[in-house]
This record gives structure tokens, sequence and C-alpha cells, in this order.
């Protein structure tokens, strides 16, 4: 550990742990599914209406936040980001007490809350650790898009474990004491000020807005929000419904594209130390794309678990070496990159769960995925675009 990382070691496990728990508050909802429609009876339509608000406010916490992050600084931020995500809880568990015509609305409030934490959060959660770890910015970023990951994958075990005990609330219940605990620490914890971390700038920069560089990784973070939603998004069903797979070989198809991508985060932290984060960044999209060839030929149990473990290897670090590749083109403007990357991830998320659905009723699943593979080809594009550009 480097001097300024063992000076801040409370601030860099308070931010590492806020990550943590945006990923455990990230799953808690769609974790949550069976008890909403079942508990609270809503159908279909309903259930898949409560992730609008999510999405576009976390477009808008993103846009904020990278203005916010300019004028109060990042650590007002990464306090509302643990209090916001604690908060989210807060309408989850109630409602288990509300008037039933305000059911609905008290989960579109939580999962609101949620995104605009999300987006806010990306300028402190992707700031801190480059400053924390300047000589391992890609693996210190990495690593802590491993623990929000893990998070993702801990949600579900968690709240599966709290509802065979009888006591589904003690999920939100404990994110949300969680969230106080760390929105607490973190306005009172040490953090490194600019002033303090601020190293010599070896790349000079015009304003992010007027490089056509921004932009290009701006479409890149859109372009990889499409292709790992085709894989996540649309996994169960065309597991159940194309290949006529049993409902566990599909659920769990899922959950190993999760482990994989946290497992392939993992392996990342430690290979950008001996490889360029530049040569990884470009390798992951060519696995992408044989991920989606190969898929459609996922017509056994093992064939369907591997093809999926292929592919959340393929996306797994994917966009967090995005943002530190876009951070040092731009290293006067961090907080606010980090933060328009995620509003652009945030954007190809809700575009990527809307597109699928109408071209369904022209392409099966199968050309479906053959034809998302020009997501990643575009992407290797773009990036050598970029690199030719730098």
């Amino acid at each position: 550990m480097n001097k300024l990382a063992a000076t801040h070691w409370p601030a860099v496990l308070t931010v590492y742990l806020i990550a943590f728990l945006q990923g455990l508050t990230l799953v808690s909802f769609p974790a949550s599914s069976a008890v909403l429609k079942q508990m609270h009876g809503f159908s279909d339509a309903q259930y898949g209406a409560i992730f609008l608000p999510q999405v576009a406010l976390a477009v808008v916490g993103a846009v904020a936040g990278g203005t916010l992050a300019r004028r109060l600084g990042l650590q007002p931020l990464l306090w509302l980001t643990a209090a916001g995500n604690g908060l989210s809880q807060l309408a989850l568990v109630a409602s288990l007490w509300v008037n039933p015509a305000l059911v609905f609305p008290i989960i579109l409030i939580g999962t609101g809350l949620l995104g605009f934490s999300f987006g806010v959060g990306g300028a402190p959660l992707n700031s801190y650790p480059p400053q924390f770890f300047p000589q391992r910015a890609p693996t210190a970023i990495v690593a802590l898009h491993t623990l929000m990951g893990l998070g993702l994958m801990t949600g579900p075990l968690l709240v599966d474990g709290f509802s065979r005990a009888g006591w589904w609330s003690g999920f939100p219940w404990s994110l949300l004491g969680l969230g106080a605990g760390l929105a607490l620490t973190a306005a009172l914890v040490r953090l490194p000020t600019d002033a303090a971390v601020k190293t010599e700038q070896r790349i000079t920069t015009k304003p992010p807005l007027a490089s056509a560089t921004f932009w290009i990784f701006a479409s890149i973070a859109v372009l990889y929000a499409f292709a790992e939603g085709t894989f996540s998004n649309w996994a169960v069903i065309y597991l159940r419904e194309a290949k006529g797979l049993s409902a566990g070989v599909a659920a769990l198809a899922l959950s190993v594209f999760w482990a994989a991508m946290v497992a392939g985060r993992l392996l990342v932290s430690v290979l950008v130390v001996r490889i360029a984060p530049l040569t990884i960044w470009l390798a992951l999209p060519v696995l992408m794309i044989a991920a989606f060839w190969l898929l459609p030929g996922a017509s056994t149990p093992v064939l369907g678990l591997g093809l999926f473990a292929l592919a959340g290897l393929a996306c797994s670090a994917f966009f967090p070496l995005t943002i530190t590749l876009a951070s040092e083109r731009f290293p006067n403007e961090v907080a606010w990159v980090s933060s328009m990357l995620i509003a652009a991830l945030m954007v190809g998320v809700g575009l990527g769960s809307f597109v699928i659905g109408p071209l369904r009723e022209w392409l099966s699943l199968e050309q479906l995925y053959r034809l998302s593979a020009v997501y990643p080809a575009a992407v290797i594009g773009l990036g050598w675009w970029s690199l030719h550009r730098s």
C-alpha cells in the first residue's frame, strides 16, 4: 500500500464498501421480484415499469453529479450516494406498511432513489480509487467494480436466505442500516483533496465536450450497454423458449454470467499490472463477438452455461477500463467524464432493454444474438479510431 492509501485507509475502506453496497441495492428490487408480485399483486407490466425511474434518474444523477463534483467536491457526493442507496431500501420495506393504493408509487420512488444514487455515485466512486493508488489506477478502478459485482452476486443469495427464514424485510432493513452507517462515515472520514493528490499532468486536453475523443468514449459506453443488456436481459427467455432448457438451467446461466463477470474483473485487476490496459480493453470485445456467434448453438445445459460464462468474462472489465482510459485522456476532468460515461451506460441500458422486444416480431433470438455482434465490432472500430487520434 502506498503512502497516500496508508494515510487514508479508513477512506479507502469506506469508498470500496459503498461500491459493494451499491451492488447489493442495485439487485435488491429484481431479487425481490417474487415478493413484489406475490405480496403486492404486481402485473408483469407493472413490474417492468418499476425500473423506468431507475434508468431515467440514473442519467439525471450522472449529469448532475458531474456538475456538482466541480462545484461542491467529491465528498458530499460520496455520502449522498450511500444515503440514497439506503433510502431506496426504506422505500422497498415501506411498501409493506402503506395503503395498497400507494404501494406502486412508493416502489417507483425507491427505484428512482436507487437510480439517482447510482448516477451521482459515478463521480466519487470512479475518482477516489486512482487518487488512493495513483501507480495502480486501472487495478484500483477494476477492483472497485469487482466489489460492486460481488454485491450483485451476493444480493439474491441474501434475499433468498432472509425469505427462507420468513423475514424477507430483514434484507432491506440491513441495507438501510449499512447505508446510514456508510453515509455518516463518508461525511466524517478524511478524504484526499484535489491539492493533496494532484499529480503531474502528462496529457494536455481541451474541454471534454469539445473533444471528439470524449464522444467516441461515450458512444463506446452506449454500445457496450447494448451488448451487456442483450446477454443478461434475455438469457433466461432465450434458453427456456428458444432452446427448450429447464427453468433451473436458464436461471443458473444468468447467475453464471454475473459470476464470470466478477471473476473476469478479479483476473483483469491482476493482469493490468503486466499487460497494458488498452490491450485488454481491445481484446474483450473480440470475446463478446465470439460469444454472440456461439450462443445460437447452446442446445445443451453445459453449452448454455459455458457460453454465458464466456459472455460474462467478455463483458467483465470492459466498462471499468473504459472509464480508466477516458480519464487518462482528460486528467483534469476525471469526475465529470466518469459521470458522463455512467449516463451513457444507462442510456444504453434503457434503449437496449426495449429494442430487442419489438425486433422479436421479425427475427428469432438466435438471429438477434448473431446480429448483436455488431455492437462489439463497432466498439473495436471506435476504439482503434480513438487510439489513432491520440
